[in-house]
């Protein structure tokens, strides 16, 4: 890897760092964000899902752009939205414009972030892509989960709208880096027409869903307007499907990659285990805070075992898939992943770390780091280089929807208090185990040699 290779490799685990770093470090807000603003349960659910609607309907979006604009430039750009809202947030002056923020930095995430993977996946090639994305995806965890203990302990010293200020030196700094290190592309206006019908499509429709699942989780369950926005939202993604149909190779998401069962098994799965995923790191926090009475700096600290581990194994594991292929680290990962899930029913009301709930992380992690770069390579391996913004924008949006998913159906568990809450927090672990099994079952689908061929 020279020295261009690096440094561009520096820039994109940065640039995507500050989506993983707001998102953990918020889960561990959320008990000082609801007091601060008295924020009831519906609150602190429009507090995630207003993140996550925008990155989930967007990120399609954002990785055709990159393919039609330049992904360096959209890159720039996503980082820019990004830090402008991080500082709106940590300003906000009530709960209304602070999801409002949450929501644009969700655009500019959806902007970042399957641009700076799409820019590794063109960068490097074979064995190194593996490894670099490893690499990408172990920093990204390491930030992510190392991000919440220094969250944690500007919320217990100061205040939570610090969480927020601690983007703006990351973004600067991506920034400069970006506009240093990689290197530019050039505008495709006339060899790729972005398919806007289809980009207007799937945006409306994503958000339509995404919206209605976020409505239908308060206290009352199902609401008429969830159940029209369900609706609505499969609609326009029926739509959608039947207008990339039409466009053939020139859609924006050319429909023949789902004639491979590589690529159908690859979705399911990413969906499954992001879903269970993002349910974990949304309710495990909040629970060690309120039921456990873990001050802010030791629930975020209490995440340390999924980047540790991550960080050691997986870009090791990222190189052995650009080698041999994915499909047995992907059945095995999720199965390990269950088993982690099924160890948290042990913490009770009293909950133990040591005992109860770092050898279930330590399990998760190991699980995880199967799956996260290998996952990433197959997906990079099953589209020829001009979709890999497109690839890495649908990748992106489906982990970004199970994890919207898990949240809004398992998100109940916030309404709960005392024993209530543990037995909820149980019930919740189960159905992600459920989950994460079925995801390994998808694996199945995917041929042995993905990962080294392209389709």
């Amino acid at each position: 890897m020279n020295r261009r290779g690096i440094l561009t490799l520096v820039t994109c685990v940065l640039a995507s760092s500050l989506a993983f770093i707001d998102s953990s470090v918020v889960n561990v807000g959320l008990p000082a964000i609801g007091r601060s603003m008295d924020a009831g349960h519906s609150g602190l659910q429009w507090l995630i899902g207003g993140y996550l609607l925008p990155l989930s309907a967007l990120l399609l979006l954002g990785g055709s752009l990159g393919d039609r604009f330049g992904r360096r430039r959209m890159l720039v750009l996503g980082i820019l939205m990004f830090g402008v809202a991080s500082v709106v947030c940590g300003l906000a002056p009530n709960l209304e414009t602070l999801i409002a923020a949450r929501f644009a930095q969700g655009v500019g995430a959806a902007f970042l972030m399957p641009n700076s993977l799409a820019i590794l996946g063109v960068t490097f090639e074979g064995e190194r892509r593996g490894r670099a994305i490893g690499i990408w995806a172990a920093a990204g965890a390491a930030t992510g989960a190392g991000g919440p203990i220094l969250g944690g302990w500007l919320i217990d010293s100061f205040s939570w709208r610090m969480i927020f200020f601690i983007n703006i030196p990351l973004a600067s700094a991506a920034i400069y880096l970006a506009l240093r290190n990689v290197q530019a592309d050039a505008l495709r206006v006339g060899t790729f027409a972005l398919d806007w019908p289809g980009a207007l499509l799937v945006t409306i429709g994503l958000g339509a869903v995404t919206w209605a699942l976020i409505g239908v989780t308060g206290p009352q369950g199902w609401s008429s307007e969830g159940v029209v926005g369900l609706a609505v939202g499969g609609l326009l993604l029926l739509t959608f499907i039947v207008w990339e149909r039409h466009k053939g190779e020139s859609a924006m998401m050319p429909l023949t990659l789902f004639g491979s069962s590589d690529f159908i098994g690859l979705t399911l799965l990413t969906f499954l285990l992001y879903g269970a995923l993002g349910c974990l790191l949304v309710l495990l926090p909040y629970v060690l805070i309120v039921a456990g009475h873990y001050s802010s700096t030791q629930a975020g600290a209490a995440l340390l075992p999924l980047p540790l581990v991550l960080a050691v194994i997986s870009p090791w594991l990222g190189s052995l898939a650009g080698r041999f292929g994915t499909r047995l680290f992907l059945i095995i990962g999720p199965s390990v992943v269950a088993v982690g899930f099924l160890l948290m029913l042990r913490m009770g009301a009293d909950v133990d770390y040591w005992s109860q709930v770092m050898p279930a992380l330590g399990v998760i992690a190991l699980g995880m780091s199967f799956v996260v770069a290998p996952l990433t390579t197959a997906i990079f391996a099953s589209v020829d280089k001009k979709h890999t913004g497109s690839a890495s924008g649908l990748n992106n949006a489906i982990a970004r929807t199970g994890g919207l998913v898990g949240t809004a159906v398992l998100g109940q568990v916030l309404v709960y208090q005392g024993e209530s809450l543990t037995r909820g927090f149980h019930g919740a672990v189960i159905v992600a185990a459920c989950v994460c099994l079925a995801a390994g079952a998808c694996a199945l689908l995917v041929h042995s040699d993905s990962g080294r061929h392209q389709l």
